[in-house]
């Protein structure tokens, strides 16, 4: 009995990682549909460009491009659980920088607020130190099969690493 109750934990765990991962890719990767492409009303490259030299970026259009790729790239790696760790690292050090825009408006996201930005980096702390259960594509990777936390913590520091190293360069 206590086999079948732990297998019906790990299809549970599982399943909500899937379900997790899903939602903060597909909501990452239409955010750089967004920034790339002008798609669901978003401002294309130039939109996006304008945004960030009005926030300060220097090489805007630069910061434009690699923002939506990180966004779209790593989004849709993480939806399927492809390269779990890098792709929460892309996640990380875009959202790094978008907390750094929205710092001096509070937490709250109605008043502009960085609480739907800081949530979605702590959701994907989370699943890079989880990993990304076994529903993933990452299972049929030998090193990524068997999740280490070292991966996830090195996912972690390089989004935090890349995500300054933008601020300190660009901004």
């Amino acid at each position: 009995m206590a086999v079948v109750a732990e297998v019906d934990v790990k299809r549970g765990t599982d399943s909500g990682l899937l379900v997790l991962r899903a939602a903060l890719g597909l909501i990452m990767a239409a955010h750089g549909a967004q920034q790339l492409l002008g798609w669901f009303g978003g401002g294309g490259i130039d939109g996006t460009a304008a945004f960030f030299a009005a926030s300060g970026y220097s090489a805007s259009t630069l910061m434009a491009v690699l923002s939506g790729l990180s966004h779209i790239v790593g989004g849709l790696a993480l939806t399927v659980g492809l390269f779990t760790p890098l792709a929460c690292a892309a996640i990380i050090g875009t959202m790094i920088n978008a907390v750094a825009v929205m710092w001096g408006s509070g937490f709250f996201a109605a008043k502009g607020g960085i609480e739907y930005e800081l949530l979605l980096v702590v959701a994907t702390a989370a699943v890079a130190l989880t990993g990304p259960g076994r529903l993933a594509l990452d299972r049929g990777i030998p090193v990524l099969r068997e999740h280490r936390a070292t991966l996830g913590v090195a996912g972690i520091a390089i989004g935090v690493v890349s995500g300054v190293l933008v601020l300190a360069l660009f901004r």
